[in-house]
Parts: C-alpha cells; sequence; structure tokens
C-alpha cells in the first residue's frame, strides 16, 4: 500500500500537445508545473502555461528529452516532487524510473518492475498465458536462430507478423506473406528494433487479414483497486500508426464487452499495476479477443475515454503518484454518448505522407459544443524534422456514434493550419466513407478503401496565405451594409469573397 506524499511540484518530462494537458493537470489540481525545452521549441506555444521553463541544450530527442541523466537534473533544479513523462521518449524506461526514484522523484506512472513485465511483449504474452488471457498463436525469437524462426513461421502459417519485443509504433514490425520473403522481413526488424530499441528480439505471430484493433482503458492504485474505463476502437492506422480512435467500440456486444475488460483487469492485478495503463487486443471476425501488448503509460487517444467517462486520467496518474485511492468503484463507472479522436498530422497524404515542415502561418482551433482540441501549436509556430509531426488531437463527443462523427466533421473543416500541409482531408475522407460510418472498420480500412487517395482540386498554397489575410481583415466574411450592398462593396452574392457563396475558410471542407 502506498503512503501519501503530498505532490506540490512536478517536471513535465516531454513536449507538443502531451506537455500542455499535463500542464493543465497539474494546475487543476494546484500544483506547480515546469517543463522542459530543447533548443527549437524554446519560443514553443506549448510550454507558455508552465511555471517556468528549463532550456535544453541540443536539437534532437537524444540530446534532450531521451536524456534520462539530463532530465533527473533538470527535475532536481526545481525541487520536483514528482516527474511526469507523458507518453513516448522515456514513458516506459524502466531504468529512467529507477533513477528517478534514487534521486528522490515520484515517477508519475507504474513500478518499474511493471514496466520490465509488460515492456517486453515476449515476457507479457507469457504473462497473459499464465493468468489465462487468450493470446495470438505466436513464438518467441529470443535466443532462436533464423532457420528456427523460420520453420516456426510455416508451423503458424503465413502471412506472419514479426514484432519487436520491445517498444511499439509500429516500429521493428514487418509483415511476411510469403515463405521466400521472411529472411528479409527478419533481418529488417531486428535491424530495426535494434535501431529504435536498442535490442534486436523479436517474436512471430500469426496474421490476421481480418481484425479490428480494440483496446481497454485500467486505472489502479496503490490500494489494490483496479478498474477499467471500457473499451476504444483502434483499426484505422496507417503503417501501424493510430490516426483515429472512438470509444466506446462499435459492434462489440455485451458479452464481448464483459470478457475483454475483465481479462485486462485480470492482468493488471497480475504484475501489480499502478496509475493508468492500456491493455490492446485483437479482435477477430468471430468475435474471438487476443491479447497484444499492454502500454504502461498515459496513451495519446486517452481524450476519448475521459470524454464518455468524465474522468481526468492525466489528474488520476498524479494523484495515484500521491498515494491517493481511487474515490470510485466499477459499478460507479458508466458509459456517457460515444467520443472520436482523429490526430492531425503536418503531413502530406497526396504525397506519400511525406512530413511538412515550417512555420505554421495561420492556425485557428475548433471549437463548438462537444469538441476538444488539445494542440502544441499557434500561429507562428514552426513544425521541424526533429520529432514526430502531430500537431493537434481533435476530439468531438455527442450523443451516439453519428452525432460524434457529424460533429468531428465540423469542427475539422472548420480548423485552420495554415503554411504547412496537414492530413485534415485525409481525415475528414475516412470519416465520411460510408464503411466507416457503419463501423465496418478493421486494421486493413484504409489500404481496402483509401488506397491511391488525393486530395481533389488542392489549392496552392498563396490562394491559401491570400485567403488568410482576408480572413485576418475581416474581409472573408459578409457584413451586409444598409443600402443591401456585401460587406465588399459589390452587391454581388455570388462573389467567392461573400455570404452565403462562403462562411469562411474551411481546410478540408
Amino acid at each position: 500500500m502506498n503512503e501519501a506524499k503530498p505532490i506540490r511540484t512536478v517536471l513535465v518530462a516531454n513536449r507538443g500537445e502531451i506537455a500542455r494537458r499535463l500542464i493543465t493537470a497539474c494546475r487543476t489540481l494546484g500544483m506547480r508545473a515546469y517543463a522542459v525545452a530543447s533548443e527549437p521549441d524554446y519560443e514553443a506555444d506549448w510550454h507558455r502555461d508552465a511555471h517556468d521553463v528549463i532550456p535544453l541544450k541540443g536539437a534532437t530527442a537524444a540530446e534532450t528529452y531521451l536524456d534520462a541523466e539530463l532530465i533527473v537534473k533538470a527535475a532536481l533544479s526545481v525541487s520536483a516532487d514528482a516527474l511526469h513523462p507523458g507518453y513516448g521518449f522515456l514513458s516506459e524506461n524502466a531504468d529512467f524510473a529507477e533513477m528517478c526514484a534514487r534521486a528522490g522523484i515520484v515517477f508519475v506512472g507504474p513500478s518499474p518492475a511493471a514496466m520490465r513485465a509488460m515492456g517486453s511483449k515476449i515476457e507479457a504474452i507469457r504473462i497473459a498465458r499464465e493468468t489465462g488471457v487468450p493470446t495470438v498463436p505466436g513464438v518467441s525469437g529470443a535466443g532462436a536462430d533464423d532457420s528456427t524462426l523460420e520453420l516456426a513461421a510455416s508451423e503458424i502459417g503465413y502471412p506472419v507478423l514479426i514484432k519487436a519485443s520491445a517498444g511499439g509504433g509500429g516500429r521493428g514490425m514487418r509483415l511476411v506473406r510469403e515463405e521466400s520473403a521472411f529472411a528479409e522481413g527478419l533481418e529488417a526488424a531486428r535491424a530495426e528494433a535494434a535501431s529504435a530499441f536498442g535490442d534486436p528480439t523479436v517474436l512471430l505471430e500469426k496474421y490476421f487479414e481480418s481484425a479490428r484493433h480494440v483496446e481497454v482503458q485500467v486505472l489502479a492504485d496503490g490500494h489494490g483497486n483496479v478498474v477499467h474505463l471500457f473499451e476504444r476502437e483502434c483499426s484505422i492506422q496507417r503503417r501501424y500508426q493510430k490516426i483515429i480512435e472512438e470509444s466506446p467500440a462499435p459492434g462489440i456486444d455485451p458479452s464481448l464487452r464483459v470478457q475483454m475488460t475483465a481479462a485486462a483487469v485480470a492482468l493488471a492485478r497480475q504484475v501489480g499495476y499502478e496509475s493508468a495503463g492500456t491493455v490492446e487486443f485483437l479482435v477477430d471476425d468471430n468475435g474471438g479477443f487476443y491479447f497484444l501488448e499492454m502500454n504502461t503509460r498515459l496513451q495519446v487517444e486517452h481524450p476519448v475515454t475521459e470524454a464518455v467517462t468524465g474522468l481526468d486520467l492525466a489528474a488520476w496518474q498524479l494523484r495515484i503518484a500521491a498515494g491517493e485511492e481511487l474515490d470510485f468503484r466499477q459499478s460507479d463507472v458508466t458509459l456517457r454518448g460515444h467520443a472520436i479522436e482523429c490526430r492531425v498530422y503536418a503531413e502530406d497524404p497526396s504525397n506519400g505522407f511525406m512530413p511538412s515542415v515550417g512555420q505554421i502561418a495561420e492556425y485557428r482551433a475548433p471549437r463548438g459544443p462537444g469538441v476538444r482540441c488539445d494542440d502544441g501549436v499557434a500561429k507562428g509556430s514552426t513544425i521541424t524534422p526533429h520529432y514526430d509531426a502531430m500537431i493537434a488531437k481533435v476530439v468531438a463527443a455527442g450523443a451516439d456514434r453519428n452525432a460524434a462523427i457529424e460533429r468531428a466533421l465540423l469542427a475539422l473543416s472548420d480548423m485552420v493550419v495554415l503554411g504547412v500541409t496537414t492530413n485534415i482531408p485525409y481525415l475528414s475522407a475516412i470519416l465520411g466513407h460510408n464503411a466507416f460510418r457503419d463501423g465496418r472498420t478493421d486494421t486493413r480500412f484504409l489500404e481496402r478503401h483509401l488506397s491511391g487517395w488525393r486530395l481533389e482540386d488542392e489549392l496552392d498554397e498563396s490562394t491559401w496565405i491570400a485567403a488568410a489575410a482576408l480572413e485576418a481583415f475581416g474581409l472573408g466574411r459578409t457584413q451586409e451594409n444598409g443600402d443591401g450592398r456585401d460587406a465588399d462593396g459589390s452587391g454581388d452574392r455570388t462573389s467567392p469573397w461573400t455570404q452565403p457563396a462562403l462562411s469562411g475558410w474551411r481546410v478540408g471542407g
């Protein structure tokens, strides 16, 4: 049982939208939040609400946000009681969590032991099987040579998925459809795993041609209480990276929901888990479910769970780290409506999703009932090649799934990001697709329905900049004068600069 330890000062060891989110959570609880910022982030918008910012010398993640000793030193410099790692970077590094403990700093997250148990996919699968949780047919590659793994792949049956045992995010992962391609796929997966995570160990899993990616959010304190906060659908993925998530998952019947959430809670209990965590499953066409992995941190998509449960996950992480007990039980958690999250990236879907770097010339976040936008940028912000290209997460909630979809589409159409290319039109195309509206989603949705997608009638950058200038000076919206003329003085209501022909500039609308 954890003893209560007041937390007054927190170092937020991350950047971008998640850093801003955590700074807000700290302030909500009356805690002082300090931020760290690399050289490209010195003038960034996301840390403006922090109590102060500690500059880190260097530009790359390895030089700054991934330097464990540097981050701990920064926390000590402001006498931080606790450190919140957010997600990515050092968030699932057990050695870093132990380093914090040795320095007398509370690591906001699970224990190093729980992180190690679930951080290795091979070990996590072993624990899941011991706990009675269904797992995907597969084998561990630990200590196995190439020929042994090739034989195992044949016994599993192609296609197979080669996955890095450490880390996640689709790195160190290769899909192999036939035996002749196995050796090349194995070599590539091992090399990428070693580069990304410092560990070339892989495992093999049966690949399901048509399956859904559904995850269960759990929350556990240090007093033996473990609850689930229902499930999220995360099947809309590009290169194994989620881009649209929703809660609850469409098509999950009550019986399957009970089984999956019970399995997630059992697994969390088995490893003595504390804090927020996510247990990920594959769901097949027949309603069978299989454990994939556990993410021992806050997920990017946590806002959809907050929207349908009314719980502040970031705040509860901090409260649990301070030794507090959950003040609710499983029976108190209910689903309220539906929520959808869209990840807005600075990338060009019409050009192979190439990253788009540069300065944001104009920015307007969507607003309105049921709309939330977690972002880390503003007008004048610079998108650099050093970090992930996600600009914001647009979350829309409604009474049901259709209402959430419509609100999400409206929010995306109201969002303005000029100066860099974004995937906003692509996200709108997904939400508007009949198969998505019908809930017919699986991990191959984009491959099946939007392969080769291109934005039609795309305007050049100078046109959008001109539009932004007109909007800024109030010339893009019509106000009728007393003599019946429109705001541009033309009296021509078919002019592209007047209402009702135009109701404001809308990217993707």
